[in-house]
């Protein structure tokens, strides 16, 4: 199963970084940093609600159901043309809410503060993000036949690097939890950017690092 930044670093995930960077008029360089630092935080909040018998309901369900086969996937340059339409954002902001509840603005306020994007383009990019990301895991359930909370939670753990991923998970929760100190969310980007001495094979660092050749 290939984990979520491959996907971000395929022709696919090109076009993603293209057409999101076009809807907002932000670079595409700054783009593509910005959602390979959001996705693994994203996919990380989901494996957290994941882990309660309600959330992994709910999350089945939305995969199941609205996200079943990953069909937004199937027409990428049909949703950038002209711009993504409010339905598509308006179900990205759903599914913020869900799985970042309260720490919503924490974590768009953070992920601004590292990619140098102002607050709201952050914004607007993770309401285009969240459906997308669905629809890759809608896509994945379907070919896994995902169908209940221990399938669930495998899946994302193989997206989010598998079994190596535990520091990394952690890393992401501090990220979710971080009191707005700073310091923790430092420790991630340094991780996620690939920077400092603590990139380690299979941690954070070594998941994101490779993706622009740092």
């Amino acid at each position: 199963m290939s984990g979520i930044l491959d996907l971000l670093n395929s022709p696919m995930g090109q076009q993603i970084v293209s057409g999101v960077s076009s809807q907002t008029g932000q670079s595409a360089d700054k783009t593509g940093s910005l959602l390979t630092m959001a996705m693994p935080v994203l996919m990380g909040a989901m494996q957290k609600n994941a882990s309660t018998p309600e959330g992994a309901s709910g999350i089945l369900s939305a995969l199941n159901g609205k996200h079943s086969g990953g069909g937004i996937l199937d027409n990428l340059g049909g949703l950038f043309q002209g711009g993504v339409e409010d339905n598509v954002t308006n179900d990205g902001a759903g599914i913020l809410g869900h799985i970042l509840g309260g720490k919503q603005p924490a974590v768009e306020n953070a992920l601004s503060q590292k990619s140098g994007m102002d607050a709201g383009s952050v914004a607007q990019i993770l309401k285009v993000a969240a459906p997308i990301l669905m629809g890759v895991l809608g896509k994945q359930a379907s070919q896994n036949n995902v169908s209940d909370a221990n399938g669930l939670s495998n899946m994302l753990g193989g997206m989010l690097g598998g079994g190596q991923g535990s520091k990394q998970q952690s890393l992401i929760e501090s990220f979710l939890d971080a009191d707005g100190d700073g310091s923790i969310l430092d420790d991630v980007a340094g991780m996620v950017l690939g920077g400092g001495s603590s990139q380690k094979k299979g941690g954070l660092g070594g998941l994101l690092g490779g993706l622009f050749g740092k």
